[in-house]
């Protein structure tokens, strides 16, 4: 095994822009930077550590290696630096402690029968996108308002060249979709809803308002009062929405509006969204490893990992105050949208005001809920760190892998994989394994397949990224964890180990042990068990990975019996398949109810036909 030896290889540093990659002494990336030339700010770490705050001190004693890529130019650097920094998460890197994607309200202008729906993924495709909301209620307030006043389609047929295929579905029956699928409504007319809903999303209350009045004058002088309470039950309802954005300026550009405060050593940056010139929302972060950060920092730190991580940039960021690669940054944000992007820093007038306001909302948000944002550090942060000190490992902690197995009543066996991140909940990374191998009760060897199929499919998949040279972020299984935690003793702990000592993989293991009565009680660790004190947060966060695996099998396990339940009878019925035998039991309940319904009311079952229907009605009375 070839050393890396520091100083030598500062010397081949080339004379380029580029991002480099400092390693600790078990390969891990601990950070990640830029540079306008690699030679020159890589070496700077290495001299005189006078000039270093304890901080990077600390972080150049650990680097036992570095790694640099060059780009063609400063730019590249940034946005590589950006996508490293936001797949590594680096120990040493200011990271934003939050990763939250907001809900848009997406309208699909680009079909001839356009829908409205709710969305998180933000394409650069022909559609209209509206938000970003941070308030998850408001934003389905909002799209249940326009169903209730625009009757427009919610199903994925292929309009208009699936007109008259379909019967119409509930939602028309209800009053809530115009029926374009049988040609109810013309392209014509459906257009106008689209049209009148993208003036209400704009938030173009008042001529919306107005129709309503109209509508809702009309139904009263006919003496209908029913109908006309319900177009002021609409009218009161965009009052409210109208309300929440009375904060408005005469620019209709999008724009956040970004500032911060400090308290300690924490860090709270304030964002507020104001889209079509109306203030739609805000947001805070938290920032963490913010030792010795200039104000300058603060700002262009933030401006990095927010908008590499968010799908919608606007055409103008306001900040507090000056930064300096200002120029660089708006090219990167140009590039991203698409557009021309400024960032700003205002002197007069309205937006100094709104950054002010930000700057209060920031210190406000800080003090108010600054001791709150400690016991939720301290419950996941705080809690890794009392696990990696109880069980002195060799590294810091930041995932970690939960395996269980259910097997109830002698049915399938199955086995649940749920992961926490910096001490949450990942669920987008959970998994389960339908046991193919072992037959009846078996933990153990159930829990052997498990592992074997997780680890072999992350060697799999490494392999063929790094043979097919893919730039692509880790697929399913390539994140390895840091730790293992079984739902079992010496036992289970013992198959675990095993498996990894078979893929050739390094991986600190330990078992979840519980009482008598099923609680946690500790850890079993390196063959001895490690009692925990309830009262510590290493013990809870415990407790909810524990449950939370035992969760997950059990729901797994219970919708593989309702599967089954499903498929034991309702299988033998001609012309139904898995989408409509889970539309019948997701409809009736049981399989008792179907056989006692009536042919009408299986007909009004989601995706059934009259063929369908028939031979399902048969199936139970001419038996």
């Amino acid at each position: 095994m070839v050393l890396f030896n520091i100083q030598e290889e500062l010397k081949k540093l080339p004379d380029k822009p580029g991002v480099y990659l400092m390693k600790d002494k078990s390969d891990n990336i601990i950070y990640i930077g830029k540079a306008i030339v690699l030679k020159n700010r890589v070496r700077q770490y290495f001299q005189n550590s006078r000039n270093h705050t304890t901080k990077i001190s600390k972080m150049v004693s650990l680097v036992k290696e570095f790694e640099y890529i060059v780009t063609d130019s400063e730019l590249e650097a940034l946005i590589l630096e950006c996508n490293l920094i936001k797949k590594h998460r680096p120990q040493y890197n200011t990271l934003l402690k939050d990763d939250k994607t907001y809900p848009y309200i997406k309208i699909t202008v680009n079909e001839a029968f356009p829908r409205v729906f709710i969305t998180r993924k933000f394409k650069k495709d022909k559609g209209k996108y509206y938000g970003p909301y941070t308030n998850v209620v408001a934003v389905r307030e909002v799209l249940e308002i326009i169903k209730n006043m625009w009757p427009t389609r919610t199903c994925n047929l292929a309009l208009p060249k699936d007109i008259g295929k379909h019967r119409p579905c509930l939602n028309y029956h209800i009053g809530k979709c115009s029926a374009p699928c049988v040609g109810e409504i013309s392209q014509q007319d459906y257009r106008i809803l689209i049209n009148e809903i993208e003036n209400f999303l704009s938030g173009k209350y008042d001529d919306v308002i107005e129709k309503l009045k109209e509508k809702m004058n009309e139904y009263s002088t006919q003496l209908n009062f029913e109908k006309a309470a319900e177009y002021r039950d609409k009218i009161n309802s965009i009052n409210r929405i109208s309300e929440k954005q009375k904060m408005s300026n005469a620019n209709t550009n999008d724009e956040d509006i970004i500032a911060y405060a400090k308290q300690d050593d924490e860090i709270l940056v304030q964002i507020f969204f104001v889209r079509s010139g109306n203030l739609i929302g805000r947001e805070h972060y938290m920032l963490k490893n913010t030792e010795n950060m200039s104000n300058e920092e603060i700002i262009e730190v933030f401006i990095k990992q927010f908008y590499s991580g968010t799908p919608f940039i606007p055409n103008n960021i306001i900040i507090q105050n000056q930064i300096k690669d200002i120029e660089l940054l708006q090219t990167w944000l140009t590039s991203k949208k698409g557009q021309k992007v400024t960032i700003k820093v205002p002197q007069k007038g309205a937006k100094i005001r709104l950054v002010e306001l930000a700057r209060k909302n920031a210190e406000i948000t800080l003090s108010q809920f600054g001791d709150k944002l400690k016991r939720e550090h301290q419950k996941t942060i705080g809690a890794l760190k009392e696990l990696y000190n109880m069980l002195n490992l060799k590294r810091e902690i930041n995932r970690i892998e939960a395996y269980d197995i259910s097997n109830t009543q002698g049915f399938q066996s199955v086995g649940s994989m749920v992961v926490f991140e910096s001490g949450k909940p990942k669920r987008n990374d959970y998994r389960k394994f339908k046991i193919k191998t072992i037959i009846g009760a078996n933990d153990y060897g159930s829990m052997e397949e498990v592992l074997n199929r997780r680890f072999k499919h992350a060697i799999e998949e490494t392999k063929y990224i790094q043979e097919n040279n893919i730039d692509v972020e880790a697929g399913k299984f390539t994140n390895l964890p840091d730790l293992i935690l079984m739902d079992g003793g010496k036992g289970q702990v013992n198959i675990a180990e095993k498996v990894l000592q078979e893929m050739g993989l390094q991986i600190d293991v330990c078992g979840m042990v519980k009482d008598e009565k099923h609680r946690t009680r500790g850890l079993y660790y390196k063959n001895v068990e490690i009692n925990i004190k309830s009262n510590t947060e290493a013990f809870k966060m415990i407790t909810r990975i524990q449950d939370e695996a035992h969760r997950f099998a059990i729901e797994y396990h219970k919708k593989l019996r309702w599967d089954n339940q499903i498929k034991s009878v309702l299988d033998d019925i001609q012309g139904i398949g898995a989408t409509r035998r889970k539309e019948l039991m997701k409809h009736f309940g049981s399989i008792n109810k179907i056989k006692e319904a009536k042919f009408e009311e299986i007909l009004n079952v989601n995706s059934m036909n009259n063929t369908s229907a028939k031979s399902v009605y048969d199936f139970f009375h001419n038996q």
